[in-house]
């Protein structure tokens, strides 16, 4: 069966930008495209102000999504991209009409439920230290004065986006597939992975991978991940509100 075109909308990690899933547009088949989103103050829109507040930055993303030609699109989003991705999805799931994505993928981020507190301002010095544990970033960077005073500003930025986010109870869950990956020792607990599951009414899986938060920087994992990716919205294209469900940390990939 040939699979219909479809556009996978990539959402970047704190501190990071579009270019990091440049590569997938070659690891995935022709009937997915990737389109990076840019956020405001990196790569191209280098030019414009950092935002750093949770609801801006969804109305800035639901307007450049919405200024993209009509089609049928999923959402990806990695650590503080899947955050986004899902604020994203049900701002658009439930004001505009006919305009909602297909699918929601969410990467190494804790369910809304159950995220850990985040500290905005936080000082370079606590900032580097949190880049350090989160892994991802070459040690080499951070002898580069040059290099972390471009960094710190975004980075501070999209920490106090993080910080600035509040669950809302009163929205109802997504009535959009859901697909959750994280890696085995990721800082995110199992339950709040887990607990993405209650945020969709449709279809919902989980998914584990070898390694920390950056597991799909290492390219055994990036390629199951590729994998796992093309299975799903192959399927999702077709199927947009199964009701199966995965149990919570069982092996998908």
């Amino acid at each position: 069966m040939t699979s219909a075109p479809l556009t996978l909308l990539c959402l970047p990690n704190a501190g990071g930008s579009a270019a990091m899933y440049h590569r997938w547009k070659r690891l995935l088949p022709d009937w997915l495209t990737v389109l990076p989103m840019e956020l405001p103050g990196r790569g191209h829109l280098g030019s414009q102000p950092l935002v750093s507040d949770y609801d801006a930055m969804v109305t800035q993303l639901a307007s450049d999504y919405l200024a993209l030609p009509p089609g049928r699109y999923a959402l990806f989003g990695h650590s503080m991209g899947g955050l986004l991705a899902h604020g994203l999805a049900q701002r658009l799931s439930q004001s505009v009409a006919g305009r909602a994505p297909c699918a929601l993928l969410v990467s190494a981020s804790a369910a809304p439920t159950c995220r850990n507190p985040v500290i905005g301002d936080l000082h370079d010095g606590a900032l580097i230290a949190e880049m350090r544990k989160q892994g991802g970033t070459p040690e080499e960077a951070f002898a580069s004065e040059e290099l972390m005073q471009m960094v710190l500003p975004v980075m501070r930025a999209d920490y106090q986006v993080c910080a600035s986010f509040q669950h809302d109870a009163r929205r109802q869950p997504l009535a959009l597939p859901l697909h959750v990956f994280a890696g085995r020792s990721d800082h995110n607990t199992p339950q709040q992975m887990a607990a993405w599951r209650h945020e969709t009414q449709a279809s919902f899986s989980l998914h584990w991978f070898d390694g920390g938060h950056f597991y799909l920087r290492d390219a055994p994992q990036e390629a199951r991940l590729m994998h796992a990716i093309e299975r799903l919205l192959h399927t999702n294209r077709i199927e947009r509100t199964s009701p199966a469900i995965a149990l919570a940390g069982q092996e998908m990939v």
